[in-house]
């Protein structure tokens, strides 16, 4: 069953025109004249009849639409505006500062294959649960109808899709990370033969409805829901919750064609003024965004679609052309060209949940600037020393507070980025927050290596889930979006990776990315990072390199490490700092132990699958038995000068 259509009761093309034509004023009913395909005109006829809005407004993409979304957000009380022309603040609920894991289902038979990392709910018990929350949930509320491209309009990997909501925020914020394709729509959803559907009302917006608040995903019909919530991880359903559908299209339809990852793309300049590309996969609040920044040109940093093009590369588009970025940390060293955004006007920018001062002025943790000594912030009120109730110290910002912006407004944004032909991408990139154990960078010896590598990531969890905490694997950063098995999506890469028809020219380089090392872990006694974030630049730099084969390697268990020699001089022309011996000793030195433990951790969470690629054990096992030979051979802690000495 669909349930939209279920409990809308619209059924055909006439109908859904005599709902428009008792719903819709004459402005809006002559906008929505300009949408002909009866499956979408009927998809936002189900929407209406569920939510009852009392009135329906048709974002067209114009100045005068994004003007009037601008003052309903303001009017409404869901943004308010701050001294800089331009830029506005949310604040989410003091609950609801992260996604609601905990709340959010898959709409599955039970036949259907869904993750083991995901809760599922039957079809009948979900129209149930819609039905009592978001029939009438628009009552006194107008509900905001935009149709969007994921991606450039005319892309073969970008997809069509409706954002149907009653929040002005969320169309705001849509309105700044992705394209309004009002005019292209038809032919779009024409060509590509589906579109996603996304229904969201955040209703009376209280504390007490959070326990409530659901975000539902029915694959079958391709469906988001989400009710009673506003945190935009949750409700701006093109992100996360199409991002489901992208991924399962890429595992189900065009396996071995194309892979929907949780990857920015960025452009590493190299010599002779080339530029190659790189997209690269970390959990959210893992520093994606920095590390695309650290790029010298940039097209996305959190979503990338792929695929095999004919001319045998590997093709990446941004599903999205705008920000929705962590800003805690963010500061002038680390990231001026964001930072000249954000402080410098002429720009629009929403801010969320971080500290509005008495000056109207955005404060956040780790701006490396003179913090306020009271404000208003994600929790309230907040004065300096204010404690919550474990008498805790509550910070001026949330971690997971954000800056929503167009990337147009960066000035390393590329016009590579609406190319609907993509960006040839040679460089794959894996990390999370590992303190303890992995180098800073490794590249794997063949594909199915780097398919490993992208599966075994390791993470501290962030405040990007509501809660979450501890350490916790992290398959390829996109876990928490796979929507069927994890044998299926394994399988994906390693057919996509191995494709015989990527051309020889164009064999991806795959690597694991690491900068979260303390000093600790190296035989210090500090948990600062052995190593600054902008030390990323060289890590990148010599990737580049190692793809075009302009740089040597060491061959370990692991995988190939960069040469001493290499990366002093990429240190200090692409940084101009010292980069001594004894930090790459610290750094690159593989302690055998706490890598073989971390082997034996993905053996075991992944024996609890079904239906793995053997592939997977095979390759752990082979890097598990060369650690352990190596370990026996030349202890515990291998500094690269042993690997030297073998070249």
């Amino acid at each position: 069953m669909d349930p939209l259509q279920t409990l809308g009761k619209i059924t055909s093309l006439t109908q859904a025109l005599n709902l428009f034509a008792s719903k819709l004023d004459s402005t809006q009913s002559a906008k929505i004249t300009k949408i002909k395909h009866p499956d979408v005109l009927v998809r936002i006829a189900n929407a209406i009849a569920l939510c009852r809005p009392s009135n329906v407004f048709i974002n067209t993409g114009s100045d005068e639409d994004k003007e009037a979304i601008r003052k309903i957000a303001l009017e409404k009380g869901e943004e308010s505006a701050l001294a800089m022309d331009g830029h506005t603040i949310h604040f989410d609920l003091a609950g609801e500062q992260g996604r609601i894991v905990d709340r959010t289902y898959y709409i599955a038979e039970p036949q259907d294959l869904v993750s083991s990392l995901a809760n599922r709910m039957p079809p009948e018990e979900a129209a149930k649960q819609i039905e009592n929350n978001m029939a009438g949930i628009m009552e006194n509320l107008t509900m905001i109808v935009g149709c969007y491209m994921r991606g450039p309009v005319g892309s073969p990997a970008a997809n069509p899709a409706l954002e149907l909501t009653s929040s002005a925020y969320i169309s705001h914020s849509a309105e700044l990370l992705y394209r309004n394709a009002y005019n292209d729509f038809d032919r779009e959803v024409e060509q590509k033969g589906y579109f996603f559907t996304n229904v969201h009302s955040e209703g009376l917006n209280r504390t007490e409805d959070l326990p409530q608040a659901r975000v539902f995903m029915d694959r079958k019909y391709q469906t988001t829901y989400a009710w009673k919530c506003t945190y935009a991880g949750n409700t701006l359903l093109l992100k996360k919750g199409n991002h489901r559908f992208a991924v399962d299209k890429a595992v189900y339809q065009d396996r071995g064609r194309e892979l929907s990852e949780h990857m920015f793309i960025t452009g590493i300049n190299g010599p002779g003024g080339r530029t190659t590309w790189c997209a690269g996969a970390a959990p959210s609040g893992c520093g994606k965004t920095t590390t695309a920044m650290a790029g010298n040109v940039f097209i996305g940093d959190d979503l990338a679609q792929m695929w095999i093009a004919e001319d045998g590369s590997i093709r990446t588009i941004n599903p999205e052309n705008g920000i929705f970025g962590i800003v805690e940390g963010i500061n002038h060293d680390g990231d001026p060209l964001l930072m000249k955004v954000l402080r410098q006007p002429g720009c629009e920018v929403i801010w969320s949940n971080v500290l509005m001062d008495e000056n109207l002025k955005p404060h956040w943790v780790g701006n490396m600037e003179p913090s306020p000594k009271k404000g208003i912030n994600f929790q309230g009120e907040w004065y300096q020393g204010k404690t919550n109730d474990k008498a805790q110290p509550i910070p001026i910002s949330h971690p997971n507070s954000r800056c929503t912006l167009a990337s147009d407004n960066l000035d390393n944004y590329s016009s590579q980025a609406a190319n609907p032909e993509g960006v040839v991408t040679r460089i794959f990139t894996y990390s999370g927050r590992d303190a303890d154990t992995m180098p800073p960078v490794w590249v794997a010896q063949n594909p199915d290596a780097g398919v490993v590598i992208g599966a075994c990531i390791v993470s501290a969890t962030t405040a990007t889930e509501v809660g979450v905490s501890g350490i916790k694997r992290a398959p390829w950063a996109n876990a928490p979006f796979i929507p069927g098995a994890l044998g299926d999506y394994m399988d994906a890469q390693f057919k996509f990776f191995n494709n015989p028809d990527i051309k020889q020219q164009f064999k991806p380089v795959m690597a694991g990315l690491n900068y979260f090392l303390t000093h600790q872990a190296r035989g210090g006694d500090s948990s600062k990072l052995l190593g600054e974030k902008r030390d990323v630049k060289v890590w990148l730099a010599w990737l580049e390199r190692y793809a075009h084969n302009e740089v040597g390697y060491l061959s370990t268990p692991i995988g190939n490490l960069p040469c001493y020699k290499d990366l002093a001089e990429l240190f200090k022309s692409i940084i101009d700092k010292e980069y001594p011996r004894t930090l790459y000793d610290m750094q690159f030195a593989l302690y055998t132990e706490k890598i073989i433990q971390r082997i034996e951790l993905q053996e075991t969470a992944y024996a609890e699958e079904e239906n793995l690629p053997k592939k997977l054990f095979e390759i752990l096992d082979e890097q598990k038995s060369a650690l352990l030979h190596l370990k026996k051979k030349a202890g515990n802690v291998i500094i690269p000068d042993y690997f030297e000495n073998l070249i």
